[in-house]
């Protein structure tokens, strides 16, 4: 028998392959405005260093441990701590995605105006009950689509997402082309000397961290690749460090690459300014893109009718996949009332959709009331930042969990031999991704978005412990109603 046979994913395949699933063009973009332009650099060393690399190494060991299991950090949960706790890591992963629905419809609107209008203007100026209201037919449209069982986009999800990240690459070396091949245009100079490239560690710079969390996370997609590996104990470690490097890489050259575009001066003058580059920075990067290369406006609408399939195509996957991976596992389903286990004809989880409209929708519908639609991607992207990242809580429990009953497994590839380290990369990585979470809630000067930011994962952890008490009352009332027709003659 050869152990090796299936086995042929070199290491420097899985760095590709992660390298695509991690990195996006939006993080470089993020980055740079949250964080005053180039002094994100220092903040993403920090973050690819002493978070970004043990996260990627703890999820190839889980990866490693639980090979043939198929439900994700479910299944890792449901292995090393137990069947309920199992359930609360799937209704999390779940949740999370409640706020990312209600902001794909948001993002699918503003790319579709870019590429009919061409500016960033003509949908920032619409009133906001308009924008949320066509927000919501989006959204009600999708839901639809999910409810039929249909999934027409998903093909067009990768082409799109794949496009988007090969511009992102092109984008860069284009930018740093663009000088040479058009020195009369108009640049910014960049000042990149040592001392501005630190950042000033005020409340702000905290608060902020939850956008380089989420920015970084989600590797927990490559775990089954780990035993696809020729030498998992050699080639995960050397494929994740590789990871690092290119994602590095990127961010440091997409930086350097927006500072010669964008001034963080211009960026931070006001809040309205400050909202408009997180709700245009990427199509303003590709619109002057193409000034600079003489083809006008080819490259940004290429980039906007990309992003308005992937935001689409990513709004009904999102409604769809993560409602299918809670309420189709088993270990989930003991703790779930038997009424959103309902389905219909299509084969669609037709009540859980509808919990699906009344929570995104809901919060669709508070952003009526935000001053801009500018200001409402801005409140959504932090809002995300804040719940997403709660997911890969789940990930550091279920390593530390491992770890304590490292007698019971026998993975293939191991991050460290050595039991105090692992405890502390653990609880390192939990304590960081918690913080950033609990910090990032907080929005300096909007107290608004800080409430909503603070309620939404009160609201959805308090619902995910209703519904395995409402269950339980059913079973109760089901054993009630079988000790009843015993006892008839």
């Amino acid at each position: 028998m050869n152990d090796n046979k299936g086995k042929n994913i070199q290491w420097y395949m899985l760095a590709v392959m992660a390298f695509s699933t991690v990195w996006g063009f939006g993080n470089i973009i993020n980055g740079f405005v949250y964080f005053n332009g180039m002094q994100v650099i220092f903040s993403w060393i920090m973050m690819f260093g002493l978070y970004f690399i043990p996260y990627t190494l703890m999820v190839g060991e889980l990866g490693s441990t639980f090979r043939h299991s198929g439900g994700g950090v479910s299944s890792w949960i449901h292995g090393t701590i137990g069947a309920k706790c199992a359930y609360y890591a799937g209704w999390t992963y779940w949740a999370c995605h409640v706020t990312y629905i209600a902001s794909k419809g948001s993002g699918a609107l503003k790319a579709l105006s870019w590429l009919i209008f061409q500016n960033g203007s003509t949908y920032d100026t619409l009133p906001t009950t308009w924008i949320q209201l066509a927000t919501l037919g989006v959204f009600l449209f999708f839901c639809w689509v999910a409810s039929r069982g249909l999934n027409p986009l998903k093909k067009l999800a990768t082409i799109a997402g794949t496009s988007i990240f090969i511009m992102s690459l092109l984008y860069i070396l284009l930018m740093f082309a663009a000088p040479a091949l058009n020195p009369g245009a108009s640049y910014v100079k960049a000042d990149v000397s040592l001392q501005t490239m630190i950042p000033q560690f005020n409340v702000g710079y905290f608060t902020s961290l939850s956008i380089l969390v989420f920015a970084v996370g989600g590797c927990e997609k490559i775990s089954p690749y780990v035993n696809k590996m020729k030498d998992p104990a050699k080639g995960f470690p050397k494929g994740m460090i590789a990871l690092a490097v290119m994602v590095m890489t990127c961010a440091f050259l997409g930086t350097m690459a927006m500072s010669r575009m964008f001034d963080p001066a211009v960026i931070n003058e006001s809040r309205e300014s400050f909202n408009s580059y997180v709700s245009n920075g990427g199509y303003w990067a590709f619109q002057r893109l193409g000034e600079y290369y003489h083809v006008g406006n080819l490259f940004m609408m290429i980039y906007a009718a990309c992003n308005t399939i992937s935001q689409c195509s990513t709004l009904v996957l999102s409604i769809d996949a993560p409602l299918r991976m809670l309420l189709d596992n088993e270990e989930a389903r003991q703790f779930i009332p038997s009424g959103l286990l309902k389905k219909n004809k299509n084969g669609a989880y037709s009540n859980g959709i509808k919990m699906v409209v009344i929570l995104s929708g809901s919060i669709i519908l508070i952003q009526s009331f935000v001053p801009g639609a500018a200001a409402v991607l801005a409140q959504l992207q932090k809002l995300n930042s804040v719940t997403m990242p709660l997911r890969y809580l789940w990930v550091f429990a279920a390593y530390i969990a491992l770890r304590k009953a490292a007698d019971r497994f026998k993975p293939e590839y191991r991050f460290t031999k050595h039991q105090w380290f692992a405890y502390l990369a653990g609880g390192w990585c939990f304590a960081v991704t918690a913080a950033c979470c609990i910090l990032g809630m907080y929005v300096e000067g909007d107290m608004a978005s800080t409430a909503l930011n603070i309620v939404t994962p009160f609201v959805l952890t308090a619902l995910g412990l209703i519904l395995p008490e409402i269950r339980k009352r059913e079973r109760k009332s089901e054993n009630a109603v079988h000790s009843n027709q015993k006892d008839q003659p």
